[in-house]
């Protein structure tokens, strides 16, 4: 239910939310709000928003914004923003106890992924989704959030069930990530307020607060000068700001308000340091923060400033980048960027992680490209390339204004709201980037780059593998490295070499010699010269997207075991090299200011190519899709560099608990099969380029075995000249193609694993019920069902009752191909000693299932929850791409999804009990659990 942060984007665009939320600096007047919102603040201080948007349609989205958060707390009420968060969902004065979620999923609302919430240093929001056609849900909706803001009921039975609950979800943050935050928080923060206030709290206040304690938190600080309502969606804005004004005008304030007091981290001059190591951490990893003050972003100048240093933090990506590529540096990642760092800082940052043995080597290399940028700035080339890609990504944004998610708008006004970050709509946004980006001057950039990269108030943290703590250096050798580079006279930075252009010559196009449709479902069909099809879906969901795929049977599963390394790999390493002439730098260079994009894949039984683009860059990407297929690039030089960083990154894996875990699940339930176990460096020394380049042509040789599907925004009369000029220029013939079935599924009978790593005080235990199945609609409907089914009951079992785990997982998962099977799987994070007893539990809930059958209850649950979703992807290219690329897969029908409403109307609860029979079979169950190791 909850995060415990959030970094919420200023606008659309996240060009223009880098400075987000950051602190004064100014006079210059404001930018107006989007004028299309409806805001207004009542007599008692209460804020709303309002927007009409009917993106998705019959769809609105509810946001109560408090201004709240664990900065709040006092001593004993560390951790009880959060927790008052939890318990607004366990009982307000219109819906007692669980009553809340239980009609909000039978209207068709999602527990955790559409009802959800989050607490954070300074703001507790809550977030419903809803549909917006039923004015009933609508009305009760607005109860809903009036509730929130003043009306939970803090029962405290609740209050004792639910403690375990927000423990539970603080285990989850157990590990090395965790202990090292702990340390290095009070540093961040330069040992303000903000390292005594994670919103998590202190187990000691979770465990021992009493019910008068959270009620005067929440009486103190959930108040209406202190809240806004945002909605957005599809709804009539007047008849809305009347309800809102009717129901949110009677909160009151306490009589003797508490001053909501702002929190700073002060910036003392300073330079800090730690070296942390622990048995549980991979790899060596260094982190230098400069911390600034911080800035805003409410005027035409802060945008101005924004843009500068969106320009420099590109060109620091493209230098890494292209250092990546063209070099083998002695780092497995590095890169650099300004941003906001928290409440009132700004900073900048530089990330390296050194290969095995190479820090200082790493660290002064990435070192040197910061001071290299704060010498000279970017080149004139790199300017102009970040206001072409800028341009293009507040273009799309511009002509996708009246299919903008409602979540977009919520997510802008919030920050309003909040911080007072500009929201004027991205008409005007895009006025000001057309204005300002063709301003920008190398100076500028360059001067901001002197400005952020500074000397003092820098944090330098690294963090390394227990072995290593001997071998780290000390801070003053870390200075004495910062000192070299510094002392050091560089050159400006050379750029690679650009190339003219994708194609040199237009290949000779193809015809259609064979169209049909519209089907059932919309979708019109091509037969090409070469034996491609090409199936088209012509949408009106977004305004600028088109997204394609293409596929061919067969995959790594045509391969031995002795090649599969090289074939699994083939196509990232392809993908890595470029295309023809133009190596990855080039190619990214050539690409500049376009919305087009392909990527090759070689799965185990299919190969393919996915991309996307705008109507306007559409050729772009169709003649990508073309050198794909035809011209491959090799690179050595690449490839020895993509080798060693692999195998570098391999190593101290063994050292994390998780990936320990994960690799033995994955190798048990992949039967041990060589094709499942987990990568290692002998396995990466397997990868052969010449075999890899071998098998790519291969797999890509014969367009004619090819199915291409466009879906989005597409005019046919354009498309169709593309497709026969460049698919339809592809070579081949038609054919057809196939894979073989390898015979890897989920082992039947019983078996039991426990994996003992790590020293946290954490479990996790994944419980599997699988086998064979008939494959059909009605059965797939029914399978789908008790997954759903299976997950309310385990939240209501473990999260609720026993409070036990904070997201215990369930969820079923089922194919056609290459077999027929279906397999159940239930996750639970928890304490050691509760093991035993929520697998007891779970296997209870199962077994009810089977007696009973699910209640009715669950059963109108998952009508409505699965009515509503279906509803969604509907207006989704991306889901229309997935359904019509499995249909044909599979060989099923086309128009199921015609049929979808009614087979979902005909599970019943009968049914479902003969299925949980069926299917929870105890024969075929595995039970794997990781628990911390012995002492």
């Amino acid at each position: 239910m909850s995060k415990l942060s959030f970094r919420g984007y200023a606008n659309i665009l996240a060009l223009a939310a880098l400075c987000a939320g950051m602190p004064v600096g100014g006079h210059a007047q404001s930018l107006p709000l989007d004028p299309a919102v409806h805001t207004g603040k009542l007599a008692n201080g209460f804020t709303y928003y309002i927007r009409k948007n009917t993106e998705p349609k019959h769809r609105v989205v509810f946001y109560l914004v408090n201004k709240i958060g664990s900065m709040q707390e006092v001593e004993n009420q560390r951790g009880l923003a959060h927790m008052m968060e939890h318990m607004s969902f366990n009982g307000t004065t219109h819906y007692p106890k669980n009553e809340l979620v239980e009609y909000l999923q039978k209207s068709g609302v999602r527990f955790g992924a559409d009802l959800n919430a989050y607490t954070s240093f300074n703001e507790t929001v809550y977030q419903l989704p809803l549909p917006s056609d039923d004015t009933s849900i609508l009305r009760n909706g607005l109860q809903i959030m009036r509730d929130w803001a003043s009306e939970a009921t803090l029962d405290p039975v609740e209050i004792d069930k639910e403690r375990g609950v927000v423990l539970e979800e603080k285990r989850l943050r157990n590990g090395a990530g965790q202990r090292f935050q702990d340390i290095a928080m009070p540093l961040q923060v330069n040992h303000s307020r903000y390292a005594d206030r994670l919103p998590i709290g202190l187990e000691s206040v979770l465990k021992s607060f009493t019910p008068a304690t959270l009620h005067a938190f929440y009486q103190d600080w959930y108040r209406p000068d202190l809240q806004a309502l945002i909605v957005v969606g599809d709804i009539d804005e007047a008849a809305m700001e009347q309800q809102v004004k009717q129901l949110f005008g009677t909160l009151k304030n306490p009589a003797k308000e508490k001053v909501r007091e702002t929190y700073k981290i002060p910036l003392t001059g300073k330079n800090q340091f730690l070296a942390f190591t622990d048995p549980e951490i991979q790899r060596v990893q260094l982190e230098m923060l400069i911390k600034l003050p911080g800035t805003e972003l409410k005027t035409k100048a802060d945008y101005h400033r924004v843009l500068v240093e969106a320009v420099m933090n590109a060109a620091f990506d493209e230098r890494f980048e292209q250092i990546m590529t063209q070099g083998n540096p002695p780092y497995l990642q590095a890169g650099a960027s300004s941003n906001d760092f928290m409440a009132n800082l700004h900073g900048f940052s530089l990330n390296v992680v050194p290969k095995p043995n190479q820090l200082q080597a790493a660290f002064t290399a990435a070192w040197t490209e910061v001071q290299r940028m704060k010498a000279y700035g970017p080149t004139e080339a790199e300017l102009d390339r970040a206001r072409k890609n800028m341009l293009q990504q507040y273009e799309m944004a511009y002509k996708e204004r009246d299919k903008t998610s409602s979540n977009a708008y919520v997510r802008e006004y919030l920050q309003y709201f909040l911080k007072g970050t500009a929201a004027p709509g991205i008409g005007a946004e895009y006025e000001l980037a057309k204005e300002i980006l063709p301003q920008i001057t190398i100076a500028e950039v360059h001067a901001y780059a002197q400005k952020v990269i500074q000397n003092t108030n820098r944090d330098i943290y690294i963090q390394a593998p227990e072995k290593e703590k001997a071998s780290l250096p000390s801070e003053a050798t870390v200075n004495e490295w910062i000192a070299a580079v510094n002392n050091t006279k560089l050159e400006p930075w050379k750029e690679a070499a650009s190339g003219d252009g994708l194609l040199k010559t237009l290949p000779m196009a193809g015809k259609v010699i064979k169209r049909s449709g519209p089907d059932s479902i919309g979708v019109f069909s091509y037969t090409l010269s070469n034996g491609a099809t090409v199936l088209v879906k012509p949408t009106d969901y977004k305004n600028d997207e088109i997204i394609f795929t293409g596929f061919s049977a067969g995959g790594t599963s045509l391969y031995p075991d002795s090649l599969f390394m090289s074939a699994s790999n083939a196509a990232g390493v392809i993908a890595s090299n470029g295309l023809g002439d133009l190596d990855p730098v080039a190619l990214s260079k050539v690409l500049t200011g376009k919305s087009a994009q392909a990527s090759p894949f070689i799965q185990e039984r299919y190969d393919g190519i996915q991309g996307s683009a705008s109507p306007a860059d559409l050729e772009t990407a169709l003649q990508l899709l073309y050198l794909e297929f035809t011209a491959p690039r090799k690179d050595t030089v690449i490839f020895n560099g993509m080798i060693s960083r692999s195998k570098a990154s391999l190593i101290g894996r063994s050292n994390n608990p998780d990936a320990v875990f994960s690799d033995s699940a994955s190798a048990i339930l992949g039967m041990h099969h060589y094709r499942r176990m987990p990568v290692t460096e002998a396995r990466i020394e397997q990868i052969n380029q010449d075999a890899a380049y071998r098998i790519y042509k291969e797999r890509f040789a014969n367009a004619g075995t090819f199915t291409f599907i466009f879906a989005g925004n597409i005019d046919t009369s354009k498309l169709i000249p593309l497709v026969e000029q460049y698919i339809g220029a592809l070579p081949g013939h038609a054919a057809t193609s196939s894979w073989q079935d390898l015979g890897i599924h989920i082992p039947e009978g019983k078996l039991s694993t426990t994996v003992f790593k790590g020293d946290d005080n954490k479990a996790n235990v994944n419980l599997i019920y699988s086998g064979p199945y008939t494959y059909n609609e009605n059965n797939n409907m029914d399978l789908s069902a008790l997954g759903s089914i299976l997950q309310y009951r385990i939240t209501e079992r473990i999260r609720e009752a026993e409070g036990g785990a904070y997201s215990p997982r369930a969820g079923v998962s089922f194919n056609k191909l290459p077999q027929s099977r279906y397999a159940f799987t239930i996750q639970i994070t928890c304490a050691p000693a509760n093991v035993e007893k929520l697998v007891t539990a779970t296997q209870e809930e199962i077994a009810k299932l089977k007696a009973n059958g699910p209640s009715t209850d669950d059963l109108t649950k998952f009508t409505a929850e699965t009515s509503r979703s279906v509803e969604l992807q509907l207006r989704s290219n991306g889901f229309w791409m997935q359904y019509i690329s499995s249909h044909l897969q599979n060989g099923d029908p086309m128009s199921s999804i015609l049929r979808f409403n009614d087979r979902l109307k005909s599970v019943t609860v009968d049914r479902l009990k003969q299925a949980a029979n069926l299917y929870f079979n105890d024969a075929n169950f595995i039970r794997l659990v990781h628990m911390p190791e012995k002492k």
